[in-house]
């Protein structure tokens, strides 16, 4: 005798909540072939439920994590369907966070969401991710897809990157070091790198108009769009063979100079940085005309062409300025018990 199913009328599958798992399976696939073109023999294991990497040749290793998203960039490369320079991206962001530790890459995590799994996105997203770690030589051990519907924008997505890297103890860089009447170097930025999109958003309008992205600017020589797609730029291959020489490194990610800078200074000191010791990019110049937005606000929001702060004695930063040809000088250490940590002439 069978006994009826009084939920029989009502029953229902995944893939009717909206999430395909033949899909998902597709897509793990291909990551897992993008995945093994990045790994060597420090690799012992990827898959199964964790990943497995081992650490050797270090005398008194410590491990340097970062974890940090693409932010709203990633609208913008949807809207374009250019979905590969978001992989570098996120690489090369965590990369230079870590690297102001002076800890070099070892392996890297990604972690991608949308409504529906979009197979070709997520291969393009991947690609990226992939290529960005082969050049740095980072291993890509492994990450997390994730189909969320009801949750993300159809046609949106969200990328977020976790790194790994080594620094031997006696070589942390930490800052602690840094003295009244040091040298601030810069390091040149690529574009916007990966902050300051939901002003620039704003800015042109491009929620209501994406046809702006498209639009071909003569003082960029490119559309809109590929400027502000440009990828992030990563540091630790010019900065990696002068680290010793170094006191402090700060990213200029969200919150500009005012944001990051102060994060390396000790009590009691402030930067003094002369904005007119760089050319601001023509991107930047185009977002405050356009936006009419106020200098300071530009300092706060951008990296403004400097993607990487140093600091350094001055013996040592004319050393790294002479070994390192696109380092400028930018300003220098002041002592200040009150006031801004920053002051930009």
């Amino acid at each position: 005798m069978t006994r009826d199913n009084p939920y029989q009328d009502r029953a229902q599958s995944y893939a009717e909540a909206g999430v395909h798992v033949g899909d998902a399976d597709s897509a793990k696939e291909r990551i897992q072939q993008a995945l093994k073109s990045t790994l060597d023999t420090r690799t012992l294991g990827v898959g199964s439920f964790g990943s497995l990497f081992r650490l050797q040749g270090y005398d008194d290793p410590v491990l340097v994590s970062s974890c940090d998203g693409v932010g709203t960039k990633l609208k913008l490369a949807s809207l374009l369907g250019q979905n590969r320079t978001v992989g570098h991206d996120i690489v090369n962001h965590c990369i230079n966070d870590i690297l102001c530790c002076g800890a070099m890459p070892l392996f890297f995590m990604d972690y991608i969401a949308m409504a529906r799994l979009n197979t070709a996105q997520i291969a393009d997203i991947v690609d990226g991710l992939a290529e960005a770690c082969r050049e740095s030589q980072v291993a890509l051990i492994g990450g997390e897809t994730a189909e969320m519907p009801g949750f993300y924008v159809q046609g949106t997505y969200d990328l977020v990157g976790f790194i790994v890297g080594v620094v031997e103890r006696r070589n942390i860089i930490d800052g602690t070091h840094i003295a009244p009447g040091d040298i601030l170097l810069g390091l040149p930025s690529s574009g916007l790198h990966t902050n300051g999109y939901s002003l620039v958003r704003k800015v042109f309008d491009i929620d209501q108009n994406p046809s702006a992205l498209k639009r071909r600017y003569s003082e960029l020589g490119r559309t809109l769009g590929d400027s502000l797609l440009e990828p992030h730029r990563p540091y630790h291959r010019v900065l990696g063979p002068y680290l010793h020489l170094v006191k402090g490194l700060a990213h200029i990610t969200g919150g500009g100079f005012t944001g990051n800078v102060p994060r390396i200074l000790p009590p009691g000191m402030a930067a003094r940085i002369d904005t007119s010791s760089w050319s601001v990019p023509a991107i930047f110049r185009l977002i405050g005309t356009t936006g009419a937005i106020a200098q300071d606000e530009m300092y706060r929001v951008f990296n403004m062409g400097v993607g990487m702060v140093i600091v350094a004695s001055q013996d040592e930063a004319a050393q790294l300025a002479h070994a390192i040809p696109d380092a400028y000088t930018i300003g220098s250490i002041i002592h200040q018990d009150a006031g801004e940590r920053v002051v930009l002439i």
